[in-house]
């Protein structure tokens, strides 16, 4: 129909070359303008049918259930958070009900999800934000970079999740998809690596549905673009991905330097009294298991031992930085101490008690292992 309107405008008295080039300039003309997909396009277009749309703390997208999920997120997979973000969310259903809890209450649902100064900022940040934010939660990257325990990706997704705002997200998923699509070497958290990657994310990042795209694009690191798997036939950007065209998608992200993983010995008291109670110290605010109940270590304290107790096997337990080899001794005790180091603060549990407080998950299993009564 395009051409035969054009045929209709050129005719007329006009010589045949006339024609011939006014009909090939209407046609040209009535060509649509269309630009190929862009990154974005394509990955929205893949996450509208294939993403995940059913994560609880999408429905509903409120900003107090973003944040939240988002600090439980870090370093951890969804899969480990969903179960934690429900209980959580039971318990604290908004922010005035965390701020308003006891930092005990919160370690104790935290325990066993690990990085505990995440929940002891998490707790810190809603007590700010009550008290000087009029119990709001700023949609401003700046105001909610300057609270606790939130970093420039967390604070760019809580923006983009919970008010829909383009901002610019570089977690661990987006690192790996941009170190392969634009063939990124280095590893990611090197500064001039890190540096990189934050132009390329902001350069892919569209203007508008900030909240789809960063889910979208998180959604394929883990999907897709997997670290050790990569599903490159699923993939929508697979057609420019440099890794893919390189075949290197599994050099890369370029791997954190090998070292050595320092290897720690702490032997621990299982303090039982006359009733069975058990004696916990509270661990200082920062430094491993920081603000948690923990068994005392030996040499922070002193009793007059009574009976000798079945001890407990001693196992490894490995944390980011070092693995601390955990041994014990169990023993019923005169309740009062001979002697208790400097600093160390002490109370007697029930069982039953202390594991509803916030221990640090090998000493909970250590716990919930004990016989009620010995």
């Amino acid at each position: 129909m395009g051409r035969i309107m054009a045929l209709a405008a050129c005719t007329g008295s006009r010589s045949w070359p006339k024609i011939r080039a006014c009909l090939t300039s209407e046609t040209e003309s009535h060509v649509p303008n269309t630009a190929p997909p862009t990154f974005a396009d394509r990955l929205l277009a893949w996450w509208q049918q294939h993403g995940r749309h059913d994560l609880p703390w999408q429905h509903p997208r409120q900003a107090y259930r973003v944040w939240v999920s988002e600090i439980m997120l870090q370093q951890t997979q969804v899969d480990t958070v969903v179960g934690y973000f429900d209980r959580f969310m039971r318990r604290f259903p908004d922010l005035e009900a965390l701020a308003r809890a006891e930092l005990d209450d919160v370690l104790a649902l935290w325990s066993g999800l690990g990085y505990y100064a995440r929940a002891r900022n998490l707790h810190a940040a809603a007590r700010r934000i009550q008290q000087t934010l009029d119990g709001r939660i700023p949609a401003d990257e700046d105001i909610l970079t300057a609270l606790p325990g939130i970093g420039r990706s967390t604070a760019a997704a809580i923006v983009a999740q919970a008010f829909d705002r383009r901002a610019v997200i570089l977690d661990g998923n987006v690192k790996r998809v941009l170190a392969r699509h634009a063939g990124i070497s280095g590893w990611p958290g090197a500064p001039a690596v890190e540096r990189e990657l934050w132009r390329e994310a902001d350069h892919r990042t569209p203007a508008h549905r900030a909240a789809d795209y960063t889910q979208a694009i998180m959604d394929l690191g883990a999907i897709v673009c997997r670290g050790r798997s990569p599903a490159c036939d699923a993939c929508p950007v697979v057609a420019d991905c440099v890794a893919a065209a390189r075949n290197i998608q599994h050099e890369l992200p370029t791997p954190r330097p090998k070292r050595e993983l320092p290897e720690r010995a702490s032997r621990f008291v299982i303090a039982r009294d006359a009733s069975d109670r058990v004696l916990l110290v509270r661990r200082p605010a920062s430094g491993v298991w920081g603000g948690l109940w923990c068994l005392p270590e030996t040499g922070d304290i002193e009793f007059e031992r009574l009976e000798a107790l079945p001890v407990p096997r001693s196992f490894r337990h490995v944390f980011t930085h070092f693995a601390l080899h955990m041994s014990f001794d169990h023993a019923r005790v005169d309740a009062t101490p001979t002697h208790v180091a400097e600093g160390v603060g002490l109370e007697w549990f029930t069982l039953d008690r202390a594991l509803a407080a916030g221990l640090p998950q090998p000493v909970r299993r250590v716990l919930q292992n004990l016989p009620r009564h010995v």
